[in-house]
């Protein structure tokens, strides 16, 4: 494939806008990293119109896809990461151009994972973690079990992502394999969960018990990022935090989030004078546990 795509990343190559070109081919029975084509050609430029651009090309029996990027869109992804399979597409892919070693740089980057970069990743993961197991106990508790066990088997999923992160590794797509061998403790709920010939519901109560212990080990770990932040003003509006440009990555989640900090003690509700008599505002603050440690 790479002989027959040439004159397609030759010509891309020779543009100033072009840092890199990589090419992913199909592997043989193994998991579809190129979404089922024979090859994907991702091209990395400084700037575009569009973030991502995308290309279709059929040769004979075989079919290929180019992805061209913009250099601030794959930032985007490594750092809240949105496009699994970008980390592995790095990683594997051969370069075929790469100015001034962008490429090569960023793959050396991606190997040390440097620790400030992990605390985003792991607060955001963290924060998708609390809003399933949220979801899932109120399912549980409502004998939604069916609802319970998707949400619980999604928060399954977080924590093990999270526990990869701390532990200084990109989640992969095959993430389960990858916690096995780095959280085998995490790995055993999982497995329990899915492969257990215990009523489920049983299973669930049992889960959520395991669970909000290895949640609650991980809390100070997983928000660090977003204590840092809140440590910065004595208090902060809900719409502050949603406008914050990194607190804002947190998404729909950040509500869930604080509702649980606020219920483990660790930010605490400030209550402002409004005009209206009895209503008050709901800001939020760091929680004085918090505040002197060092």
């Amino acid at each position: 494939m790479e002989d027959i795509l040439r004159p397609i990343y030759q010509e891309r190559a020779s543009q100033e806008n072009t840092l890199g070109v990589l090419i992913i081919e199909k592997r043989e029975k193994s998991i579809p990293f190129t979404d089922t084509f024979d090859a994907i050609l991702l091209i990395v430029v400084e700037d575009a119109e569009q973030p991502v651009f995308i290309k279709h090309y059929s040769y004979q029996n075989k079919k290929a896809a180019m992805h061209i990027v913009t250099q601030a869109q794959l930032n985007e992804w490594l750092q809240i990461g949105s496009n699994r399979k970008i980390v592995e597409w790095i990683y594997s892919g051969k370069v075929l151009y790469d100015r001034n070693e962008f490429l090569h740089n960023l793959r050396i980057e991606l190997n040390e994972f440097p620790f400030n970069g992990r605390k985003l990743k792991m607060g955001l993961e963290f924060a998708k973690l609390i809003r399933r197991y949220m979801d899932g106990k109120s399912f549980f508790k409502n004998n939604q079990y069916l609802d319970a066990y998707n949400h619980i088997v999604h928060s399954l999923h977080h924590l093990g992502r999270l526990a990869l992160i701390e532990n200084g590794f990109h989640p992969e797509i095959t993430v389960w394999k990858q916690v096995k061998q780095i959280e085998p403790e995490i790995f055993q709920l999982y497995n329990e969960l899915v492969t257990s010939d215990e009523e489920l519901g049983k299973r669930l109560e049992l889960l959520f018990l395991a669970s909000d212990f290895l949640i609650h080990s991980r809390t100070e770990m997983g928000i660090s990022h977003l204590i840092e932040i809140l440590k910065t003003k004595e208090d902060w509006s809900i719409n502050e935090i949603a406008l914050h440009p990194e607190l804002k990555l947190y998404s729909v989640d950040i509500e869930v989030l604080f509702e649980y900090l606020v219920e483990k003690h660790f930010i605490e509700v400030v209550t402002v004078e409004t005009k209206g008599q009895g209503i008050f505002h709901r800001n939020y603050r760091v929680a004085e546990k918090l505040l002197t440690k060092k």
